[in-house]
């Protein structure tokens, strides 16, 4: 059974999902795109994006874009699985960037649906801890938690992953 056309990969922070979203898109047998929109302002996230890299090892194409996936989406064709790592940082970068989560969320959500490949994202789940002390960390908190609604709706197979191990909430595995 091939992978799905839309698969959501979602865990808290360092639950093994970009493991095992990783470990998807290579079973795909299509060429693995490593869509990356973290940004590096220092050197512990540096360090991270190397650990992540180095644990990928060769044969992924990497595209690095913090905000516009629609056009590295729009490029990607049938023979290949991309991998968008990660929704909850690139959706800081929307936040923090001052741009309209709507608008950019809707823009995601069409270039995901209109990608040729089948796409996996990885996001976190940001809504089971306390309630963030300010209004910044609250209007994140409720942006993550739409963005995973949204993408979760249009998803074939939902998979949370919590110390490594996946459980599936919607749809079946390949």
């Amino acid at each position: 059974m091939p992978l799905p056309k839309l698969t959501l990969v979602l865990g808290g922070a360092a639950s093994g999902k970009s493991a095992f979203a990783e470990n998807l898109v290579l079973q795909s047998g299509n060429a693995p795109v490593y869509l990356a929109t973290a940004q590096v302002f220092d050197d512990e996230m540096a360090e991270k994006v190397t650990r992540h890299r180095n644990m990928r090892g060769a044969g992924w194409t990497t595209i690095e874009q913090p905000l516009d996936l629609g056009t590295a989406l729009a490029n990607i064709t049938p023979q290949q699985t991309v991998l968008i790592d990660c929704a909850t940082l690139w959706l800081t970068n929307v936040i923090l960037g001052d741009h309209d989560v709507a608008d950019h969320t809707n823009a995601l959500l069409t270039s995901i649906v209109a990608c040729q490949g089948p796409v996996v994202v990885v996001s976190n789940e940001v809504g089971q801890g306390i309630v963030p002390d300010n209004a910044l960390s609250r209007k994140f908190r409720n942006a993550q938690g739409g963005l995973n609604q949204q993408i979760a709706a249009e998803a074939d197979l939902v998979v949370a992953v919590m110390a490594g191990l996946p459980l599936t909430l919607k749809g079946r595995f390949p």
